[in-house]
């Protein structure tokens, strides 16, 4: 029998009453909250690590909540750099692990409403980087679930907003209104499907309802962060549950309005759409990795797809460039949201490719070992869309063995913390070879790597044993001096 201790509006957890250990938590996140404790200070693990860890889970990133201010975290870690305008954090850089440390803050006194509540974004808030106390800080956050906190020092869960209780009821609560809270920022709609969905939760009530009321909202945030939400839908292989809510919450009408129309014609809760998402879930969890973006934009796309194709092919009397479909068909998703050109042509490819995988290969052919994980999506896509139509997998395997030495699954690649996966293009010809490296276009959702200068036209390549310039070797890498910050975060003092 658990029982909770009540002071004032808190309550807490002890330690025999939850499952945290500090053996499940990070060693550098540890490091962290030991060395802020240590300079007096309060620190504890936050947010959707201690969701996660109450769960059974394990967490993707761990972050710590303080009341040192960011001069204060920078000046107890040389390896710490102060990122974010709008709201300052400190990212603590462990080699390739970040432990992402933000002052506790509360919600600011400037909220200004500039409409009346049926307006879209009617409510904005014009600055979020006032300080404040742990209760407010939990208070501020989005979900109950996300607002609690893990003291290190005494080893109890600190609960200001219910959490633990919605946590125990399987609830996913909007903390305060919802009302407000959607409109300040409707991002937080997507981000309520997708968390429910991944946990098999319940949506509470009243957050259900007003996401429903305000669906239309999302449309009014910006494009660029909509676009990560989408392709974060299916993250964990959970992307059937998740779209069948994003669906009947009615963000699907708002943003993807060909295949929200799609769905109500193909039976609704039994659209095919449904199973077709199942088949890439099963396929994702057997890979144990992320898939592409392109691919997963390619399943979603290919309900609509395979419908104008087999509209298209008896009004022409003959076959169709498949191509210009497949662009066709995602033009309406490029010009709502800027996709990549990267995941854009991939998608528009792997839909294009299908055709080929139709046919038995003939004998002899062969995908040299270069291409060969490119060619892979492309088998996956096939391997989806029969398994989700009761076809047989016979000529998928048939493809499958031009390849022998292809790996499961080669993760994506690129990316910073929380960005989409990567995913090259490809495109299969008659002959079953490759576009090469040169005519890849960029990882989508990571910047291009930087080209040599040897690869540049126009540039002259520095010759070696060149004069080299006063001082000697270059100190700036000596030891004791912090590492430079990642790509995209300034350094603390930077303008």
């Amino acid at each position: 029998m658990l029982f909770f201790r009540r002071r004032k509006q808190v309550v807490i957890r002890p330690r025999a009453e939850h499952p945290i250990s500090r053996q499940h938590i990070a060693p550098e996140a540890l490091k962290v909250l030991y060395r802020l404790n240590e300079a007096g200070f309060k620190a504890y693990l936050v947010g959707g690590s201690v969701r996660d860890l109450l769960l059974g889970r394990e967490p993707k990133d761990f972050d710590v909540g303080t009341d040192a201010q960011p001069r204060e975290i920078k000046r107890l870690f040389r390896n710490c750099f102060l990122v974010g305008r709008r709201f300052r954090l400190a990212h603590v850089v462990f080699g390739d692990k970040v432990i992402e440390t933000s002052t506790f803050r509360r919600q600011p006194d400037d909220t200004v409403e500039v409409a009346d509540e049926s307006t879209p974004g009617a409510l904005y808030q014009s600055s979020d980087n006032t300080f404040g106390t742990p209760e407010e800080d939990a208070r501020r956050r989005d979900f109950t679930i996300n607002g609690l906190f893990y003291d290190i020092k005494t080893f109890e869960v600190i609960d200001y907003v219910d959490g633990l209780r919605d946590l125990d009821q399987r609830l996913l609560r909007m903390i305060g209104d919802p009302n407000v809270r959607l409109r300040e920022d409707p991002v937080r709609m997507m981000r309520a499907v997708r968390l429910a969905a991944r946990l098999g939760m319940t949506i509470e009530k009243k957050t259900y309802r007003a996401i429903c009321a305000h669906h239309a909202e999302i449309a009014q945030a910006a494009t660029a962060r909509v676009l990560e939400e989408i392709f974060r839908l299916f993250a964990f292989s959970t992307a059937a549950p998740t779209f069948k809510l994003f669906w009947e919450t009615r963000l699907m009408s708002s943003l993807m309005p060909n295949l929200d129309r799609y769905v109500k014609q193909s039976g609704r809760e039994a659209s095919p759409l449904w199973t077709l998402l199942g088949k890439l879930d099963e396929l994702e969890r057997q890979a144990g990795d992320p898939f592409s973006n392109g691919l997963h934009l390619a399943v979603l796309a290919y309900p609509l797809f395979q419908a104008a194709v087999a509209r298209e092919e008896p009004a022409a009397g003959r076959g169709v460039n498949h191509l210009e479909l497949a662009e066709k068909c995602l033009a309406d998703f490029n010009d709502r949201f800027k996709v990549p050109k990267a995941v854009f042509f991939h998608a528009v490819h792997l839909l294009d490719d299908q055709q080929r995988l139709d046919v038995v290969p003939a004998p002899g052919r062969r995908i040299r070992p270069g291409r060969a994980s490119e060619f892979a999506d492309a088998l996956r896509l096939a391997r989806i869309r029969l398994a989700a139509s009761g076809g047989s997998l016979a000529i998928v395997d048939t493809w499958q063995k031009l390849m022998p030495d292809l790996p499961r699954h080669e993760p994506a690649r690129g990316g910073r913390r929380g960005d989409p996966q990567s995913g090259a293009a490809v495109a299969i010809g008659h002959t079953a070879t490759l576009p090469t490296a040169d005519d890849a276009p960029a990882s989508d959702g990571a910047e291009a790597e930087p080209e040599t200068m040897a690869s540049q036209p126009g540039t002259r390549r520095r010759r070696r044993g060149g004069r080299r310039r006063h001082g000697g070797r270059n100190t700036s890498a000596a030891e004791g001096t912090p590492a430079a910050p990642p790509a995209g975060q300034t350094p603390a003092g930077a303008e």
